[in-house]
C-alpha cells in the first residue's frame, strides 16, 4: 500500500512538473476555488444544522401553542356572548373564531415530517373542528326560546372541550417530538465546532501546501535563477547549477541558463590561464613568493592537524585527575561522564555497536544532565535482553534521550521521567524511548510523521531524522514510530531485526 502511495505520489509529482506555467497558475486558481467552495459549502451546512432544524422544532410549538391559546380565547368569548349577546362581543367572538380558524390549518400536515402519532392527532383535530365549527354557527342562529337551545349549547360546550384536550395533547406530542430530536442533534452540535476547527485546519494545510508548491516549482527557481545571475555579474562565473525539475517554460530557461553559464565560465578560465601564465613566465618573483605562501598554508594545516580529540581527551583527563586530589569527587564523576560522551562520539567509526555501550552513554549522559536539572529529572532502564550479545545502530539512544529532555521535560517545571524500555520477540528487537513531558499537539504530530518520511528536517530535528533515515536504511523491514498526546507525554518505538 505505502508503495502504491509512492508511485501515485510520484506520478502526481511528474504530471505537475510537465505543464506549462499558464496550467499550473490556473490549476491553482481551480484548487483554490474548490477550497473557498467547500468552506461555503461547510458554513451553508452549519447554519443549516444548528439553526434552520433547531427553528423548525421552535415554529413546531409555537403553532400547536398557538392553537391551544385560540381555542382557550374563543371557548371565553363565546361563553362572553352567550351570556350578554352584545354586539360587541360579538366582534371580538368573531375575530377569535378566524384566529381558531388560521391556527387550525397552520398546523403542519406532513406525514414524513411530523410522523404518524402527530399526523393522525392532526387529522383528527381538523375533522373534529369542522364539525364542532358547523354547530357553533348553527348555534349562534338559533333563538334563545328555541326547545333544544340548551342541549345544542351543551353540545357546543362538550366540543369545546374534546378540541381543547385534542390540542393539548397534539402540543404535549409536539414538544415530545421537539425534544427528541433536541436531544439527538445536541451531542452532534457540542462537535460543530470541534468539525469546524479541524475543517478549517484541513482547507488551512492544503492552502499552505498549494502555496508551498507553487513556491517550489515557480518562485524558487526563479530567485536561484536571480541569485545565480547576481553572481556573474559579479564575475563569478562559476557557482553551482540552478537545478529545477520543471518540464516547462521555467524548466527550459533554466537549462539553456546553465549552458550559457557554463560556455562563459570556460571562456573566462581560458583567458584567466592565459594571462596566469604569461605573468608567472615573467615574473619568477611572484611565483617564489606563491611557492613560500603555499609552504606557510602547508604548515598551518600541520600545526591543525595535530591538534586532535585527544588533545580533549587528555585535558579532560587531567582536569579529573586534579578534582580527585582536590577531592572533588562529583566534578571528577562529571568530568569522566563527559570525557567518555566525547570519546564515544568521537572516536567511534562503527554503524553498529553491542546495547551495553549504547546504555553507558545514555547513563554518562543522564548523569550529566541530572546535575544539571537535580530532582527534576529521573531515567530508568528495564532491559530483557542481554546487553553483551544484541547489536544496535551506533548513536541511537543518546539523541533520542536528549530530544526527550529537550522537548518534552525541560518545557514542563516539575520536570519529569524518561523510560528505556528493550525486549525482544523472535528475530526482532524493539525499544522504546518514552516521557512524561509536554507532549505534541495532533497537528504538530501528523507533520512530524510526514517530514520523517519524506527525509526532511524542518520540525524533525537532526537527531530524529538522521536516526529515522539510518535505521530504515540500514535495516530492511525495519520500523520507528512516534506516539504522543498532549500534556501526557511521547513514546519514540524502534523494532529492527536480529540475528
Amino acid at each position: 500500500m505505502q508503495r502504491m502511495g509512492m508511485q501515485v505520489k510520484e506520478k502526481i509529482k511528474a504530471t505537475w512538473q510537465a505543464l506549462t506555467i499558464k496550467k499550473k497558475i490556473a490549476a491553482f486558481t481551480g484548487m483554490v476555488f474548490l477550497i473557498i467552495s467547500l468552506s461555503v459549502m461547510f458554513d451553508i451546512w452549519v447554519v443549516q444544522f444548528s439553526l434552520i432544524d433547531f427553528n423548525g422544532i421552535l415554529q413546531d410549538n409555537a403553532k400547536s401553542s398557538e392553537l391551544v391559546q385560540a381555542l382557550e380565547h374563543e371557548r371565553e368569548l363565546f361563553e362572553n356572548y352567550i351570556k350578554s349577546n352584545s354586539s360587541e362581543e360579538e366582534i371580538a367572538l368573531r375575530d377569535a373564531m378566524q384566529r381558531t380558524y388560521d391556527a387550525v390549518y397552520n398546523l403542519p400536515f406532513s406525514y414524513y415530517e411530523i410522523g404518524e402519532v402527530r399526523y393522525a392527532k392532526t387529522w383528527s383535530i381538523r375533522n373534529s373542528y369542522e364539525v364542532y365549527r358547523q354547530k357553533r354557527d348553527a348555534m349562534l342562529l338559533t333563538d334563545e326560546s328555541a326547545p333544544d337551545y340548551i342541549s345544542k349549547l351543551y353540545e357546543v360546550y362538550d366540543m369545546q372541550g374534546y378540541l381543547q384536550e385534542y390540542a393539548n395533547t397534539l402540543m404535549s406530542y409536539t414538544i415530545e417530538d421537539g425534544n427528541a430530536v433536541y436531544q439527538e442533534r445536541v451531542p452532534r452540535l457540542i462537535h460543530v465546532p470541534v468539525a469546524v476547527i479541524l475543517f478549517g485546519s484541513i482547507l488551512l494545510w492544503s492552502m499552505v501546501k498549494l502555496a508551498k508548491l507553487m513556491n517550489r516549482t515557480i518562485i524558487l527557481p526563479v530567485m536561484e535563477l536571480v541569485t545565480a545571475s547576481q553572481k556573474i555579474a559579479a564575475n563569478d562565473f562559476f557557482v553551482e547549477d540552478v537545478k529545477v525539475e520543471n518540464k516547462d517554460e521555467l524548466g527550459e530557461l533554466v537549462r539553456a541558463f546553465n549552458k550559457m553559464k557554463y560556455a562563459t565560465g570556460e571562456y573566462i578560465l581560458a583567458l584567466e590561464e592565459k594571462r596566469k601564465t604569461l605573468d608567472l613566465l615573467h615574473e619568477e618573483e611572484l611565483e617564489k613568493l606563491e611557492t613560500e605562501k603555499r609552504l606557510e598554508m602547508i604548515k598551518l594545516e600541520l600545526l591543525k592537524s595535530q591538534i586532535n580529540p585527544h588533545f580533549l581527551f587528555n585535558t579532560l583527563n587531567v582536569i579529573g585527575g586534579m578534582a580527585n586530589l582536590e577531592d572533588a569527587h562529583t566534578t571528577e564523576k562529571m568530568i569522566k561522564a563527559l570525557s567518555s560522551l566525547f570519546r564515544y562520539n568521537l572516536k567511534t567509526p562503527e554503524v553498529e555497536i553491542a546495547l551495553a555501550r549504547e546504555l553507558k552513554v545514555v547513563e554518562d549522559y543522564m548523569y550529566l544532565q541530572q546535575m544539571r536539572f537535580g530532582g527534576r529529572i529521573s531515567y530508568e532502564i528495564h532491559c530483557e535482553v542481554d546487553r553483551e550479545l544484541v547489536i544496535v545502530p551506533t548513536f541511537t539512544f543518546q539523541p533520542l534521550v536528549e530530544n526527550a529532555i529537550i522537548h518534552g521535560l525541560s518545557p514542563k517545571e516539575e520536570g519529569g521521567r524518561i523510560r528505556i524500555h528493550i525486549w525482544q520477540r523472535e528475530q526482532r528487537l524493539f525499544i522504546t524511548v518514552g516521557d512524561d513531558g509536554v507532549g505534541i499537539a495532533e497537528m504538530d504530530l501528523v507533520h512530524l510523521r510526514a517530514q520523517l518520511r519524506q527525509g526532511e528536517e524542518g520540525h524533525a530535528g537532526i537527531g530524529l531524522g538522521n536516526i529515522y533515515q539510518r535505521i530504515h536504511a540500514m535495516y530492511p523491514h525495519s520500523r520507528m514510530e512516534i506516539y504522543s498526546k498532549m500534556d501526557a507525554g511521547t513514546v519514540i518505538r524502534i523494532e529492527i531485526p536480529q540475528n
